[in-house]
């Protein structure tokens, strides 16, 4: 009985953990941020999975999950952690690793590369001293091998709904001390309590006597979820668009198909649509002179009359 109890929770977790396609509209370069990231950055990750839905609604936020970087072995000071990765982590070395804690997995050793084509976002510990960020590291590895904490999950559900209407039996032990076993974490969690050991704040409690000095208080690490880290005043945001709009003024030169259709949230039909009208967008067209060209289309449809955009009309009707 314990064997099928265990095929079938793995079956669950299989089910829950399997991805959705990527989008075919990146949002992010993925060479320009890894190239930026540093030890001790929390990656934040819009996932694409069943249980990724589930933590969106939980949390009403796109980011569903939280990694810590580690960066790449020779990165790791002490020979006792980096002998702690050699034996959690079979895949290159060289790569770019993090610290992860996933459903069905646990908390393991991974390759950045394993999001290349997922949309993320960089969350660096505002001057965090380089010894701290070796020590926020530590705290993350000496976890490798700890199982996913899924009552956790399931608490922070019922945590979100009132306290008084739910049977005690239902109710989160998110506030009960040490609730859980201390073997077992999700992704926030871990990162929370790595930078509650160093003592750098993330959304701490600020109280200030009547004499005007302030005392900082940690939140409950368990209460944290991937969103915290971005919303938090002491993380610096660090994004790298897909195309970059650093330079005055690039944006008038974004090579825009069609800019007398809008497109709505439904990326097959996009997708569908792009496939038809192929041939209604120059294949030369790029970043350095697509606006030029969208200025000439402009004006010759404005010298041909009003037919085109009514035609475009129709076109998005029939869509």
């Amino acid at each position: 009985m314990k064997k099928i109890g265990q095929k079938i929770m793995q079956w669950i977790a299989e089910w829950l953990t399997k991805e959705s396609p990527p989008s075919t509209s990146p949002l992010c370069d993925f060479n320009r941020l890894s190239y930026e990231l540093r030890p001790a950055d929390v990656l934040l990750v819009e996932g694409r999975s069943r249980v990724s839905n589930v933590i969106k609604t939980i949390t009403q936020s796109t980011w569903t999950h939280s990694a810590l970087y580690i960066g790449r072995i020779y990165d790791i000071r002490d020979p006792q952690l980096q002998q702690r990765v050699r034996m959690a982590y079979q895949g290159d070395l060289s790569e770019q690793l993090m610290v992860e804690a996933l459903l069905g997995e646990g908390t393991i050793i991974a390759p950045l590369s394993k999001y290349r084509k997922d949309h993320l976002r960089i969350c660096r510990p505002a001057g965090l001293e380089p010894e701290d960020a070796h020590k926020v590291v530590a705290h993350a590895i000496k976890h490798i091998g700890f199982d996913y904490d899924v009552r956790h999950l399931l608490d922070l559900a019922r945590f979100f709904f009132p306290w008084a209407i739910l049977p005690r039996r239902w109710r989160s032990s998110l506030f009960e001390h040490n609730a859980g076993s201390p073997t077992r974490t999700v992704c926030s969690s871990l990162l929370a309590s790595a930078f509650n050991n160093v003592n750098f704040p993330i959304l701490p409690f600020i109280d200030r006597d009547e004499d005007g000095s302030l005392r900082f208080f940690k939140r409950n690490p368990r209460l944290f979820t991937p969103k915290d880290f971005d919303y938090s005043p002491y993380f610096d945001i660090i994004k790298y668009p897909f195309l970059g709009l650093d330079d005055l003024g690039v944006y008038r030169r974004l090579p825009w198909c069609d800019d007398t259709i809008l497109y709505n949230d439904n990326e097959r039909a996009f997708v569908a649509s792009t496939k038809i009208d192929e041939a209604s967008c120059d294949d030369d067209q790029t970043l350095a002179g697509g606006g030029d060209r969208i200025r000439d289309k402009q004006a010759q449809a404005e010298q041909d009359g009003p037919d085109q955009p009514i035609a475009n009309n129709l076109r998005e009707a029939n869509r």
